[in-house]
């Protein structure tokens, strides 16, 4: 099997899904109407509500939605073999993702453009909306950390993708204001973007090449954290559009130079996947502790299969920009699939790749004791000699062509040897099949391949602190009759903002990344379950779909709600404690972790029981 062949099938399975299931859901469940104004013109104020182009909403909403889950998320669940991890992907996509996806969007926008937050306290009571906008917060705090994480350790590995990225935040600015502020077309607005994008990954290859700058881990988050501020408070025309179209030109040229490598050269019968099909049921990727496939996947692969981060972003901002309603189908549900699409293309480049580019983060790292330590514990487990400071390319390629042959083997070790090379994995192992596929040069492909995974990370990270911010003014509108003065200061946009990103960018300063990611994405998959809850409700009191319409939204919402459920009280049984025993940093992260996760779990029963009620009213007022 080649990484081409999970690229052709999986494309085949979304443009079959795209023209059937998704016609179906926009035609019949939705009933999509270009004539009704939507709340982008309706409500039009030229901060928040601002009606785009479909193509830039699109790309806008690709770029926010991805973030660093279906990267990190499939890389991580390697562990288990690649064939667990396609499965689920694939599944999670075309069964629950799209649905949730789409239906959060258009249900949002039916409402004003309205919060899922509210959407739900509309549909099922007052209550809902507080219990389901304090999940939905705190959720978005472990979206903060775990990304924030992920951009700050790749940005210090590799900082000529750091420099780029900064780069293109100033010209998302620039394009902007062409945009909407000069009579400059949008043609010629979009050339200008090109020649930006260009000119900031050139910038960054000079500057890598040249070692001109570098900041470590903690340098970047505080970098990060000032920009989450400023984008998340300022008008959507100002960056958040601009720079998410730019992001978007960067995304899919990186998906169709990569999914493009991967199909060349399969015609060959190069890309021959080379880590195991399957290791193990209970491999070691959730937390340092041997995992069961079900129900902890979840907690490994978040946006790329499904993420109730989705339904926060199409309702929080893209609902807020849609100019059609006939554009939700590209935007929502193709925004889903080609985040499908993209998992799809890591788990084939890792898949076909990951050894040589395991074999050159080593290399790179044999200084580190923490990365002499792994590899020794892997020697031990293979009965073969521990390498040195001194190891050649060829004993350490030996090591892993071994390792990767021994399944249950590669199932203990991978995640942990991954993580402890900062996951510089994903960029090599797409360096190196555009270099067997088309002869790029490795370094600028590295620095490309962080640029776009940290893109996608960056856009999230900022969306996640305006939707927190809109989910917390929420939160505080009881405070608004009898404590105005309070209400004014706690809801203020740049307070509301601050609050969430300092807290998430202070648990990504000290806290445990092994940990903090499966806490974000329980709670993100628990989210869609939850959305899903909410527009099952719309679908079958308000849209009063057949029942081959509800059962499309019912059944994964169930489904999902308890997968996760059981994940999270297996992650509070088993890997908290086990932070707790090892003292220390890893004991605070913990027990930080743990409280917020605990407090989903209660918030997520709690929103369940209320939906069942409201499920059993013949009618909704």
């Amino acid at each position: 099997m080649t990484g081409g062949v999970l690229i052709v099938v999986g494309l085949i399975l979304y443009f079959i899904f795209y023209y059937t299931h998704g016609r179906y859901l926009q035609n019949k469940v939705v009933r999509a109407d270009p004539s009704r104004e939507t709340p982008a013109k309706r409500l039009f104020d030229g901060v928040d509500y601002v009606p785009a182009n479909k193509y830039v909403l699109y790309g806008h909403h690709f770029a926010s939605i991805a973030g660093a889950g279906p990267i990190v998320g499939p890389a991580l669940a390697l562990g288990w073999g690649w064939l667990p991890a396609i499965i689920w992907v694939w599944f999670g996509n075309v069964f629950v993702g799209v649905v949730h996806d789409y239906l959060a969007l258009m249900s949002s926008v039916r409402y004003d453009g309205r919060t899922i937050g509210w959407v739900a306290g509309r549909l099922m009571g007052k209550r809902a909306t507080y219990v389901f906008n304090s999940y939905i917060w705190f959720s978005l705090l472990l979206v903060v950390a775990a990304f924030g994480f992920v951009i700050s350790v790749l940005f210090a590995g590799v900082p000529g993708a750091g420099v780029a990225a900064l780069l293109l935040l100033f010209f998302a600015v620039i394009v902007g204001w062409t945009m909407y502020k000069t009579s400059l077309s949008f043609k010629w607005s979009t050339v200008l973007a090109w020649f930006l994008i260009i000119l900031a990954i050139y910038i960054g290859v000079i500057t890598q090449l040249n070692n001109w700058f570098a900041l470590s881990k903690e340098g970047w988050l505080i970098i990060l954290l000032v920009y989450i501020i400023i984008a998340a408070s300022l008008p959507v025309w100002v960056l958040l559009q601009p720079r998410d179209y730019i992001n978007a030109y960067i995304l899919w040229a990186s998906l169709a130079i990569g999914g493009g490598s991967l199909i060349w050269l399969m015609f060959f019968g190069k890309g021959t996947l080379a880590i195991p099909s399957y290791t193990t049921f209970s491999a070691t990727v959730v937390g340092g502790q041997p995992s069961p496939f079900w129900p902890t996947v979840p907690l490994v692969i978040a946006c790329g299969a499904l993420s109730g981060f989705h339904s926060l972003v199409g309702s929080g901002t893209s609902s807020k920009q849609l100019a059609n309603e006939l554009h939700g189908l590209l935007v929502a549900y193709g925004g889903m699939e080609t985040e499908g699409f993209l998992s799809t293309m890591v788990i084939g480049s890792i898949g076909a790749f990951g050894l040589p580019a395991l074999a050159d983060s080593i290399m790179k790292s044999l200084s580190n004791p923490k990365v002499l330590g792994a590899l020794g514990k892997i020697a031990a487990a293979l009965n073969m000699a521990a390498p040195t400071q001194s190891a050649t390319r060829d004993q350490i390629v030996n090591l892993l062509n071994s390792f990767a042959a021994n399944p249950s083997v590669f199932g203990k070790f991978y995640t942990g040897l991954a993580n402890t090379l900062k996951w510089t994995v994903i960029p090599r192992s797409y360096a190196y099949a555009t270099y067997h596929a088309f002869g790029l040069d490795l370094t600028v492909m590295t620095i490309f391949g962080t640029l776009w995974i940290t893109g996608f990370a960056l856009t999230s990270l900022d969306t996640a602190t305006r939707l927190g911010r809109y989910a917390w003014q929420e939160l505080m509108e009881p405070l608004k009759a009898g404590y105005k003065s309070l209400y004014s200061f706690l809801a203020n946009k740049w307070v509301a903002s601050a609050i969430l990103a300092i807290i998430g960018i202070a648990l990504a300063w000290g806290g445990s990344f092994l940990v903090l990611w499966p806490a974000f994405a329980g709670m993100n998959q628990l989210l869609s379950s939850l959305a899903l809850m909410t527009v099952a409700v719309w679908v079958a009191k308000v849209q009063k779909a057949t029942t081959a319409g509800k059962a499309l939204v019912i059944a994964p919402a169930i489904f999902m709600w308890i997968t996760v459920t059981i994940a999270l009280l297996w992650y509070e049984g088993v890997v908290i404690p086990a932070m707790l025993g090892a003292g220390g940093a890893k004991a605070v992260s913990g027990v930080v972790v743990g409280i917020i996760t605990a407090i989903g779990v209660a918030l997520n029963i709690y929103l369940f029981a209320i939906w069942i009620r409201t499920m059993r009213k013949p009618s909704i007022e």
